[in-house]
């Protein structure tokens, strides 16, 4: 009985091995309570090597040597797969690449409404050279006050704004996103669509900023509804609307996409990871860290931040904010050459 017992337990063990380590060949990395497990891949491995050492102790009892046995390979097979994902996608950088005349470096950061100065982000932005700055959870008269200190710092930028009932007297900073983009990328405007509501993310705004003059890359700061079990259906159709934010041309998407790239898999579309943007952290060795939340490392909070870009772009570098400053979102930077074509 103990044998049977110990049989079927290894084989729910593997199902919930292979389901937790790629949930998207089930279809289920944007289903409750799958896509909550994989957003933290650090944790997982954790689970796995803690399963492991909890099996080889079990080894020591001659009659559960069997059964410990199978145990420590599915848990040794799970945290090999999930070390490999990590591997592939990058554990962490913290340099980019020396600026050239034709790069932009795009900085995106959820600061929590106004628990990062406005000192501070100014001086990210300097110290980044960041001529995209998208900031989920920030007021347009704190994005004004970033820009005053910029134009005093030889760093000009113009700032543009959505926010949900405008009405509202003080109402959540979640409702709120601004974008600073520098003059040397021209004149951007907000479309009337995401300024009313009418084509955006359902609770929290997102912003759709084009070229006036029609040259230049479109810019999507972005801000989708976190995937609590009550949200899971909205947060699906936020991540539908980003990413038919992402056709074919020029678009550089940056924001808190409460997301990682695995529950954009059925997303994207000509080798892009979220319509035709790619993610660009994953690709410059830093798809593994993490940005939220900031109370844990890195490498065991979740990559839910992200610059995504499409193949008018090539990233060349990125790196994740050591300093949170207050946010329980860690800022990320990364820069972006145009692809020789």
């Amino acid at each position: 009985m103990l044998r049977l017992f110990g049989i079927l337990f290894t084989v729910l063990l593997a199902i919930a091995t292979a389901v937790v380590v790629w949930p998207q060949f089930f279809h289920l990395e944007q289903t409750f309570p799958f896509a909550q497990i994989v957003a933290a891949r650090g944790v997982v491995l954790g689970a796995f090597l803690g399963v492991a050492v909890l099996a080889l102790l079990l080894l020591l009892a001659r009659p559960l040597r069997g059964f410990a046995a199978s145990v420590l390979l599915v848990a040794l097979l799970g945290a090999g797969a999930t070390g490999a994902i990590g591997f592939m996608r990058g554990f962490g950088g913290d340099t980019l690449p020396a600026a050239t005349d034709g790069s932009i470096r795009v900085l995106t950061w959820n600061t929590a409404g106004e628990a990062v100065p406005a000192e501070m982000i100014a001086r990210q932005i300097l110290d980044q050279g960041a001529d995209i700055v998208a900031l989920p959870e920030t007021t347009e008269a704190v994005g004004e006050q970033i820009a005053v200190m910029l134009r005093e710092q030889g760093h000009p930028m113009w700032v543009h704004n959505v926010q949900f009932k405008p009405d509202v007297v003080d109402g959540p900073k979640s409702w709120q996103t601004t974008v600073l983009v520098s003059p040397d990328l021209g004149e951007y405007s907000v479309i009337e669509s995401s300024q009313d509501g009418s084509s955006n993310t359902g609770s929290v705004p997102s912003a759709v900023l084009m070229p006036i003059d029609g040259t230049g890359p479109t810019v999507v700061a972005v801000h989708a509804v976190a995937p609590r079990p009550e949200d899971m259906g909205q947060w699906r159709a936020d991540l539908q609307w980003i990413a038919d934010q992402c056709p074919e041309g020029d678009v550089i998407l940056a924001g808190d996409f409460n997301a990682t790239i695995d529950h954009m898999a059925p997303l994207g579309v000509g080798g892009g990871d979220l319509g035709y943007c790619r993610d660009a952290a994953s690709r410059t060795g830093n798809g593994f860290s993490g940005t939220w939340p900031s109370s844990l490392p890195a490498l065991l909070s979740a990559p839910i931040d992200h610059v995504m870009a499409s193949q008018d772009w090539t990233p060349t570098g990125s790196l994740v904010l050591g300093d949170a400053g207050g946010s329980d979102h860690r800022g990320v930077v990364v820069q972006l050459e145009p692809t020789a074509g």
